[in-house]
C-alpha cells in the first residue's frame, strides 16, 4: 500500500497528539524534581509513611493504592504536606511539613514528585 496524503496527516496528527499528551502528563505532575525529593522522604517523611510507602503508623495513608491519596490533586497535596492534615483513623495528625519548620516550598514540590515517581499507581 502506497502512502498518501492523508496516511501522513494522519501520522503528523497522531505524533502531536502523543506529545502533547506527554506534556500535559508531565505539567499535571508538578514541577519537583523526584531525586531531591527523595533526599526530603528519607529525612522527613519516611519515619510516617515508611520506606515503602505503606505506612508505618495507624490511619497513615498508603500512597501505593491506585484510588489513594495520590490520586487526589496536587494543590490538595501540596496544602495538606506544607499544613498539616488528619486521616481518617489516624491516631496523630500529620504536622505541618512533616514537622520539619526548615521545609521550603521547593521541599514540598520536590517531595510530591518524588511520591508520584516512587509510589503512584503500584
Amino acid at each position: 500500500m502506497k502512502p498518501t496524503n492523508k496516511h501522513a496527516l494522519r501520522i503528523v496528527l497522531a505524533s502531536g497528539l502523543i506529545a502533547f499528551s506527554a506534556l500535559a502528563v508531565e505539567a499535571s505532575e508538578g514541577g519537583g524534581d523526584a531525586s531531591k525529593g527523595k533526599a526530603v522522604y528519607e529525612g522527613t517523611c519516611v519515619f510516617c509513611h515508611g520506606k515503602n510507602g505503606k505506612g508505618e503508623i495507624p490511619g497513615t495513608p498508603d500512597f501505593t493504592k491506585a484510588t489513594g491519596v495520590l490520586s487526589q490533586a496536587d494543590a490538595v497535596l501540596i496544602d495538606h504536606i506544607s499544613n498539616g492534615f488528619e486521616s481518617e483513623n489516624s491516631s496523630m495528625p500529620m504536622p505541618a511539613k512533616g514537622g520539619n519548620e526548615d521545609l521550603s516550598e521547593g521541599d514540598v514540590e520536590n517531595v510530591l514528585a518524588y511520591l508520584h515517581k516512587e509510589f503512584a499507581h503500584r
